[in-house]
C-alpha cells in the first residue's frame, strides 16, 4: 500500500499548495486504466512525465553550461545525458523512496512495479513537473531547481570523466606533464578538507605540480576530489 503523500512531502522538502499535481505525478497508467473512467489516460502521470522531462533537461543543461564554461558542446551533451538517462532518474526516485508512493495496478504491483527503473524514472521526472505547476510560472524553474540540483551536482561529481576522452583526467595530466622531457616536478594531490555527514561527505583537494597549486576539486570521494582537480589543471593548460 502506498504511503502518505504527506511524508513524501517532507522528504523533498517542498509543501505542495495543490496537493492533487503530486498525486496525479505518483499515479502509474496502470492503476488510472484500472479505474474504469472513459478518461483514464488523463488521471495518470503521463502527460506530467511530458512535460517534467523538459524542465530537467533545460535545469541540467543550464547548470552545465554556466559550470563548465570551457567544455565544448559535444562534452556538455554526454555529461547531460549520464545524469539525465533512466538509469540515473531511478537512482534519484530510489533515494527518496519514491517507490513507496507510487500507485500502481494490481498486476503492475505484483510484478515488482515499484521497483522497476522506467517506472521510478518517469514518476521522478512527473514529480519534477508536478512541482514546476505548483510553484507557479515565475517560481516554477527555482523551485524545481532546489529539490532537483543536488542530484545532479553529486552525478556530475561521480563521472569517470568529463573531458570526453576515453581514459581518466588525471591519466590525461600525467600524459601531458610527462610529454615534458625537462620537466622533474611530480603530481601530488593533497586532501585540505572534508566536510558533511558519513554518508555525503564532501572531499576538496589542491593539486600541486612542485610548489605549485594547479587545480582544486571537489567531490564525494577523495577520488572523485582529485578527477576534479586534475580536470582544472587540464583546463588551466588549455587541454580541455
Amino acid at each position: 500500500m502506498a504511503l502518505p503523500l504527506e511524508e513524501l512531502q517532507g522528504r523533498i522538502d517542498y509543501r505542495f499548495r495543490d496537493v492533487r499535481y503530486l498525486s496525479r505525478a505518483v499515479t502509474h497508467s496502470s492503476y488510472s486504466n484500472e479505474t474504469g473512467a472513459r478518461n483514464h489516460h488523463l488521471l495518470c502521470n503521463e502527460r506530467l512525465e511530458f512535460l517534467g522531462d523538459s524542465v530537467l533537461s533545460l535545469i541540467t543543461s543550464n547548470y552545465l553550461y554556466s559550470q563548465f564554461p570551457d567544455y565544448p558542446e559535444g562534452d556538455l551533451t554526454r555529461m547531460r545525458a549520464a545524469t539525465v538517462c533512466e538509469e540515473a532518474l531511478a537512482s534519484y526516485a530510489n533515494r527518496i523512496g519514491l517507490g513507496e508512493f507510487l500507485l500502481l495496478g494490481k498486476g503492475e504491483g505484483q510484478s515488482g512495479g515499484a521497483k522497476k527503473p522506467a517506472i521510478l524514472a518517469d514518476a521522478f521526472e512527473a514529480m519534477l513537473a508536478a512541482i514546476y505547476l505548483d510553484a507557479g510560472q515565475y517560481d516554477g524553474l527555482k523551485a524545481v531547481s532546489a529539490f532537483l540540483l543536488p542530484f545532479i551536482k553529486k552525478a556530475v561529481s561521480e563521472l569517470p570523466e568529463m573531458g570526453g576522452s576515453n581514459i581518466d583526467s588525471k591519466s590525461r595530466l600525467q600524459e601531458f606533464v610527462q610529454q615534458d622531457k625537462e620537466q622533474k616536478e611530480t603530481l601530488e594531490y593533497r586532501l585540505i578538507g572534508e566536510s558533511g555527514p558519513d554518508h555525503n561527505k564532501t572531499f576538496v583537494v589542491e593539486l600541486y605540480l612542485g610548489a605549485n597549486c594547479i587545480g582544486t576539486g571537489e567531490g564525494h570521494s577523495k577520488k572523485n576530489a582529485e578527477q576534479a582537480a586534475a580536470r582544472a589543471a587540464l583546463r588551466l593548460f588549455g587541454q580541455v
